[in-house]
């Protein structure tokens, strides 16, 4: 009896430590912000981003399929659009496809960085409902490919830029515009631009790129909308699984077929998932949208040191978003074998896409991978990667500047840094600037975020001129 008496006496003193703890996680009281009314000419927006849709400027690996007449139908098209920013910066081209703008403010000392890139993915005409370079307006929605990636917060950038240069506002530090025409094939755009900053001893106090948005219901039993800032993004990496063997005829198959051994590996390495971890932008997020959700679900954020293994297994069973922060994930994406039907493959492989964790390194995942083949005769080859970026700081004034300027544009959002799961330009600014910060300022639906890369890309226009006024509010603060 004396045992049961401890034990019920444990468990009550453990519950009352959790709802203590649970009734302490409440949320911050927002800070309030001071509105600037921003003046843009929406007519303008819209004319400027139906000429910058109508170039289609797809950038491929195979560089024979790009169309070279019209990245230099952008490119001439931009003094005529934004004669302010030509007439008062000094523009530099460092590749074909990159172009880097010096708007020179009263001091040099903090320079910030704004960002984007105007190359956009391929288009399957056949499966849009509209033409994807017309620039079509309709019902207020302007459609193109582009229009969210990112040729929007590249006319976001420019415009801002050339409606106060044209009203006389000088910046307080130095401001770089840094486009590439790249991006979406990982190109050296960007690349050169960080080397001539590199070359001449500039370290950047702000850098922007894309990256999060304003979204609603992204998190759970949070109701208010988040505008979610990426403090760091995972490290891209693809690894090719290959088997050789001497091949045969399918009537007279091996106990296990090249496919089947290949087929085993990827099997084992997907039931034993990298380990669970909070990296500080993720630990940040939880902390300050956990304090806004449910009761039931505050519990859990409100004592990870009890509920970590709990968490862990959601993730695991949920897999998708929630997964991806949590961890690095592996995902196989292509396999071949023979080339018949009735013939053993001599030459076998499979493809998969990583994204490394904060912590993790391309090394020490093609070595894990290795050892969960299980077969010493699977040769494993990183076929590209890259190291996860450095933590940016969010603990002094650039990223304050930044969410400020975000709550000044959408009062009723939440900001919070969070981990970005795909791969942007403004990775290669992580050895030259602790504040690097991807943030794309729009308020996207879920269905809008599902357009990116894929098919009727549209945007509302009143969503660019959001966009504008936020880059006006931004260009001020620098």
């Amino acid at each position: 009896m004396p045992y049961v008496l401890i034990f019920l006496a444990a468990l009550i003193a453990f519950i009352a430590v959790l709802l203590h703890r649970t009734a302490n996680f409440k949320p911050e009281p927002l800070e309030a912000v001071a509105l600037s009314a921003e003046t843009v000419d929406e007519d303008k927006i819209l004319r400027d981003m139906q000429a910058l849709i109508r170039c289609k400027t797809v950038s491929y690996r195979d560089k024979s399929l790009e169309d070279n007449a019209e990245f230099e139908k952008l490119e001439a098209l931009l003094p005529q659009l934004f004669p302010h920013v030509f007439g008062t910066s000094k523009l530099t081209r460092l590749t074909d496809r990159s172009l880097l703008f010096h708007w020179k403010g009263k001091s040099p000392m903090a320079p910030g960085v704004l960002m984007a890139h105007y190359d956009v993915v391929p288009v399957n005409e056949d499966m849009w409902d509209k033409p994807a370079f017309e620039g079509i307006v309709e019902d207020g929605v302007l459609w193109g490919r582009g229009a969210i990636d990112t040729k929007g917060t590249f006319l976001g950038v420019l415009e801002a830029a050339d409606h106060l240069i044209a009203q006389g506002f000088v910046p307080e530090n130095d401001l770089y515009l840094a486009f590439a025409g790249d991006e979406e094939i990982s190109g050296t755009g960007a690349p050169a631009i960080v080397e001539w900053f590199k070359q001449r001893g500039i370290k950047p106090s702000f850098v922007l790129d894309e990256g999060g948005a304003v979204v609603e219901n992204v998190f759970p039993g949070v109701k208010e909308p988040c505008a979610l800032i990426g403090i760091g993004e995972k490290g891209p990496m693809d690894v090719k699984f290959t088997l050789d063997t001497n091949g045969g005829h399918s009537s007279t198959p091996p106990p296990h077929s090249p496919v089947g051994v290949l087929a085993k590996a990827v099997s084992n390495i997907e039931k034993h998932p990298f380990p669970f971890h909070l990296t500080p932008p993720i630990e940040q997020m939880f902390d300050i949208l956990g304090r806004r959700s449910s009761f039931a679900l505050r519990i859990v954020f409100a004592n990870l040191w009890c509920f970590r293994p709990v968490l862990d297994l959601i993730c695991r069973l949920k897999g998708g978003e929630l997964n991806a922060l949590v961890r690095t994930t592996v995902a196989f994406t292509q396999m071949q074998g023979s080339t018949a039907s009735n013939v053993l493959p001599p030459h076998a492989w499979v493809g998969a896409n990583l994204r490394l964790m904060t912590g993790e390194t391309v090394d020490k995942a093609r070595k894990r991978l290795k050892r969960l083949c299980g077969d010493k005769r699977i040769q494993v080859d990183m076929v590209m990667g890259m190291n996860p970026s450095p933590i940016s700081r969010t603990d002094d004034e650039p990223y304050q500047r930044l969410s400020k300027a975000i709550r000044a544009t959408w009062t009723d959002a939440v900001v919070s840094p969070y981990l970005m799961l795909a791969c942007s330009d403004s990775r290669h600014y992580g050895p030259i600037s602790d504040h690097v910060y991807r943030f794309s300022p729009m308020a996207l639906s879920k269905e809008e975020r599902g357009m990116i890369h894929g098919n009727n890309e549209r945007i509302p226009v009143a969503t660019l001129v959001k966009t504008v006024a936020f880059y006006q509010r931004i260009i001020k603060s620098c």
